[in-house]
């Protein structure tokens, strides 16, 4: 048995809880934030570094090349325990809060990003079942990702709805039992390799209701009658990830497949942000971190007039301002995690982290590009991967304009309370 084996079966069969309802992990400085990471998370860090240096990065320049869906990985990563991590352990998840979910993210994503948009990306389809969920809900569709290496996906961006959720066309009929489902989503990550789907529909008749009472959320199986994947996306970057458009037509739902109540589903989806955003935000940070090491490997190897360009004061202040960047990066979605996992509403600092990291992750692998030089440029080295990899992380789980938005509201808001 593997190194990695015995940890993860260790963690599994003790079921730990790394963020206790005791809120434990912080209990060092009452009131305030703690940085040690506790001895349950060091080993969990350590699993998912050693899984990514092991298994991802020997193949992600292939993965990438193909665009072949790292499905072979998911099933060692599943296999180790390092996927469904937030599952409730009473649906046989290891409970995991949201800060050690990012510790995960952040080690997968330095690795690869395409490979951890594919599983996080069953995260985020997951996350309103958890949510929203009932236990029958939880234990049939939660259950099975447990039982086999089977993945989710969150359906709810169309060809005309990206960030305004408002503007979802896609549509859902009451008759008898049953809802019958109409439309198409685009962008759909696992799109074509889910199980099964959180679906955001319009059910309201009036074409004026608010989207907080206009919308429903369903699950839906990706075999039912009616639901049509599209063709893989290719895409700029982390295209590993599977990613496509979804046609539902005429596809009959069971009432028992409606999340909380008709016309929830809007505050469902929202409510899933501030769980998924600072993982994505710890994604980004990882991709960060890459480029700083890759560049500053490369400024020590490479010299010009008779020195490493490390020595060149233009390079090395580069690699400080890539250092300054991902370690700001990794407090803001520290902050995030914290926040949600001490029951704290996150929706600004998830935003801040979200939108930060992403737009760091494209500086730095701009920056990586521009040490490499020439070399950069090239398919022969792996910050160009890393460029193109960066870019989707400024428009996914909404745009670095959207949560611009949400931040600027919050604080007008803000203000005028306090006025």
């Amino acid at each position: 048995m593997s190194w990695l084996q015995q940890v993860s079966r260790t963690l599994l069969r003790s079921g730990h809880r790394i963020i206790p309802e005791s809120c434990n992990y912080s209990s060092a400085v009452p009131g305030g934030y703690n940085f040690t990471l506790n001895e349950t998370q060091l080993e969990i860090q350590e699993l998912a570094r050693k899984f990514t240096k092991e298994e991802i990065i020997p193949v992600a320049a292939e993965y990438d090349r193909t665009g072949k869906y790292p499905f072979d990985l998911i099933k060692k990563a599943h296999a180790l325990g390092l996927t469904n991590c937030h599952i409730p352990e009473k649906f046989g998840g290891l409970g995991m809060g949201t800060f050690d979910e990012c510790l995960i993210a952040e080690e997968m994503a330095y690795g690869c990003t395409g490979v951890k948009t594919a599983i996080e990306a069953s995260g985020l389809g997951q996350t309103p079942v958890i949510v929203a969920g009932n236990d029958e809900q939880k234990k049939k569709y939660l259950g099975r990702l447990i039982e086999e290496p089977l993945v989710a996906a969150y359906a709810v961006t169309e060809p005309s709805a990206g960030s305004d959720v408002n503007g979802v066309k896609t549509r859902a009929v009451k008759k008898g039992d049953e809802w019958i489902l109409n439309g198409q989503k685009m962008w759909i990550t696992n799109g074509g390799v889910a199980n099964w789907y959180f679906v955001l529909a319009r059910t309201s008749p009036d074409p004026k209701a608010p989207a907080s009472k206009a919308f429903t959320g369903f699950i839906v199986e990706r075999e039912w009658a009616g639901v049509t994947p599209g063709r893989k996306e290719i895409n700029m970057g982390q295209r590993c990830s599977d990613t496509r458009g979804i046609t539902f037509e005429d596809v009959r739902i069971p009432k028992e497949n409606v999340l909380q109540s008709e016309g929830a589903g809007f505050k469902i989806a929202m409510a899933t942000f501030d769980l998924t955003r600072p993982p994505v935000a710890a994604g980004a940070t990882g991709l960060a971190q890459r480029c700083l090491d890759e560049a500053t490997k490369y400024s020590l190897e490479r010299k010009t007039f008779g020195v490493p360009i490390a020595h060149h004061q233009a390079v090395a202040f580069m690699l400080a301002d890539m250092a300054i960047a991902a370690a700001t990066a990794r407090l803001s979605w520290m902050k995030a995690a914290w926040e949600v996992d001490h029951g704290i509403r996150n929706t600004l600092s998830a935003s801040i982290a979200k939108c930060y990291a992403s737009d760091i992750a494209n500086k730095c692998a701009s920056d990586a590009v521009q040490i490499f030089g020439g070399n950069g440029f090239n398919t022969e080295y792996p910050v160009e991967k890393l460029m193109r990899d960066a870019k989707i992380y400024q428009i996914y789980e909404g745009t670095s304009q959207i949560q611009r938005m949400i931040i600027s509201k919050a604080i007008i808001e803000k203000a005028k309370q306090s006025a």
